[in-house]
């Protein structure tokens, strides 16, 4: 082989070698940021939806068909206010028969108190004529009871939130035509992982979001936690007060954090700056390894507790290729993000 060619050979065996050693050795454009204070807050997230703290069916005793309905979803109702009526047509001549044979025992009942009286009959004959009009009177009443289960009334004030029932649908008994919000605020029931649950205690504080109302937070506290678990979701049952719930509509699904602890001037760097325990940052235009103690970590920044100053420039996204004294060149430089 020429000379030639052997020390261009060698010439670019060197340069490869130049090149995967700068590669390796030389500085790296990294992006530092520099930690910030803020709040940190742990939470516990949960979905939930609103409801009513009280909801009562309102059903009839009697099977009829609808014949009147006075209010609809929506109408907001006084207690003993007449919502619908039934067809009561039936009952209604039932209470007439029984009105009269009422009647005649209690005439016949004070014609034999005069023979009584008179002594021209046996007391016997008086004592079953008023066992008779007793007996008319009871039947008489409790016909005029049923005839009364004809009508729904309202057992409370409150809010008409769901209709089921049109005019001439035959009802059957115990079939609710209304259901009543009432005698309660609204609240949030909320599913919360059993993993999460020991953490959660009544009176905890809540922050709620709605889809519906997205620019809006909505304070809460937990009220109620139940005490047996869905074993097949694997969660349990949190419900949390509202601190406003006239904002809020009955069915809105809720995204609730259930905040666990909350410091409001702790040590934050963005949460992809940290793996393992480890930030990386730049010391004298070189990279070091530094241990940290983290605290509550969130998806975009994360609390350092111990190993970091306020003045510290850390590497925002370590890569594969960063090494302990590798000098570093700083690509850009910006604060730790808000949110």
């Amino acid at each position: 082989m020429p000379k030639k060619w052997i020390w261009t050979l060698a010439i670019g065996v060197l340069a490869a070698a130049g090149g995967i050693f700068w590669w390796r050795e030389g500085p790296v454009a990294v992006t530092v940021v520099a930690p910030t204070r803020g709040p940190a807050v742990e939470a516990i997230y949960a979905t939930g939806t609103v409801e009513p703290s009280v909801m009562l069916p309102i059903a009839p005793r009697q099977a009829g068909h609808l014949i009147e309905l006075n209010v609809d979803e929506g109408s907001r109702v006084r207690k003993g206010q007449v919502l619908a009526r039934l067809d009561d047509s039936d009952l209604s001549n039932i209470v007439k028969e029984l009105a009269a044979r009422a009647r005649f025992a209690r005439t016949h009942y004070q014609r034999l108190q005069e023979l009584v009286h008179r002594n021209v009959l046996a007391k016997v004959e008086l004592d079953r004529a008023r066992s008779d009009l007793e007996a008319a009177e009871a039947a008489l009443k409790r016909a005029s009871a049923q005839r009364d289960f004809m009508i729904l009334t309202a057992p409370a004030d409150g809010l008409i939130i769901r209709r089921d029932g049109e005019v001439g649908q035959f009802i059957p008994v115990g079939q609710a035509v209304f259901y009543l919000s009432c005698c309660a605020p609204l609240r949030v029931t909320a599913e919360v992982d059993e993993e999460d649950i020991p953490r959660v205690q009544v009176g905890q504080k809540a922050l709620l979001h709605a889809d519906a109302l997205p620019n809006q937070v909505f304070d809460g506290e937990v009220q109620e936690i139940t005490p047996k678990g869905d074993p097949i979701a694997r969660s349990y049952r949190v419900r949390i007060r509202l601190a406003d719930p006239e904002k809020l509509q009955v069915g809105m699904t809720v995204d609730a954090n259930l905040i666990v602890s909350e410091r409001k001037n702790a040590l934050l760097i963005p949460s992809t700056a940290v793996q393992n325990g480890v930030v990386w940052v730049v010391s004298d235009g070189r990279l070091r390894r530094q241990p940290v103690r983290t605290g509550v970590a969130g998806a975009v920044r994360t609390e350092i507790i111990e190993g970091l100053s306020p003045d510290t420039q850390v590497v925002k996204t370590p890569s594969e290729n960063l090494r302990e004294g590798r000098a570093a060149r700083i690509h850009s430089s910006s604060p730790a993000p808000v949110s």
